[in-house]
């Protein structure tokens, strides 16, 4: 009874479950790189670093190199990390599509080791 429950929970509960695991996963790996936000703010200054502009030019021409530098910064920073977000995303859906793809197999292997084992 125990091996018959047992087969009913992984060809389908366990199954759907471990999908709706990976989904979760997925979002909550989205959400908390918060990938739109990334996306919305890619050019805005690292860390609201601003140089207000000064009256003379060359305050005024500092003011420009130190705001481009600090954009520059933001934009690498942030790339950075939608990068990083897609990476793992990416790992997610090879890793956990191939596990949601052998799920069905994977109760087999543990006989079939121990045969190939003694043979």
């Amino acid at each position: 009874m125990l091996v018959v429950g047992f087969i009913q929970w992984w060809y389908g509960a366990g199954w759907r479950d471990a999908g709706s695991r990976l989904l979760e996963r997925m979002h909550e790996t989205y959400q908390n790189f918060s990938v739109p936000i990334l996306f919305k703010t890619l050019f805005a200054p690292w860390r609201r670093i601003i140089t207000p502009p000064g009256s003379s030019l060359e305050q005024r021409s500092k003011a420009v190199l130190d705001n481009a530098i600090s954009r520059t910064v933001g934009f690498c920073v942030r790339l950075m990390a939608i990068l990083a977000a897609g990476l793992l995303l990416g790992l997610y859906v090879v890793i956990g599509g191939l596990l949601l793809v052998l799920w069905p197999v994977i109760p087999l292997l543990g006989p079939s080791l121990i045969v190939w084992g003694l043979v």
